[in-house]
């Protein structure tokens, strides 16, 4: 059994819009959150940094915490090849440092294709991961919280 992943993600608003990867699957285009894996000694907060950088190319200023997350593979429908993953995300509320709007990461996700700003009304019509954020997003943050095991 693999051992459980904490995972930093950066939640960036601007304009009513959102920041997202874009990313291509068998089932076509989807978005995430960017973020990734926090490594062992880094901070969550550092974590967001690097990740963001890596993916977005854009370095991030952190403020708060606004989602927690779990995601428990075997209960979802990437079971089939997910199952032994148990992964913790913490949603941070983060600022552009820079207001280039020029993504190019140096090592973005394997599915990752671009990065791409979505409307906050239109993203109850994009496939999004996790769909637990769409509601909050759209009907805006009002205190941080624990959306627990969702996809």
């Amino acid at each position: 059994m693999k051992p459980i992943r904490n995972s930093a993600k950066a939640v960036i608003i601007q304009n009513e819009r959102v920041l997202l990867t874009k990313n291509v699957d068998q089932d076509g285009i989807f978005y995430l959150f960017p973020g990734g894996g926090q490594e062992k000694y880094e901070e969550l907060k550092d974590a967001v940094v690097r990740e963001c950088i890596e993916e977005i190319g854009c370095s991030v200023k952190v403020k708060d915490i606004l989602f927690i997350r779990e995601y428990i593979g075997k209960n979802h429908q990437f079971a089939e090849w997910d199952a032994d993953i148990h992964q913790v995300e913490f949603y941070f509320e983060c600022e552009m440092e820079t207001k280039d709007e020029v993504f190019n990461g140096h090592n973005p996700d394997d599915a990752q294709i671009g990065v791409e700003w979505i409307e906050l009304a239109r993203m109850n019509e994009i496939r999004v991961y996790p769909d637990a954020l769409v509601k909050p997003l759209m009907e805006g943050i009002s205190t941080p919280r624990y959306i627990g095991d969702s996809n």
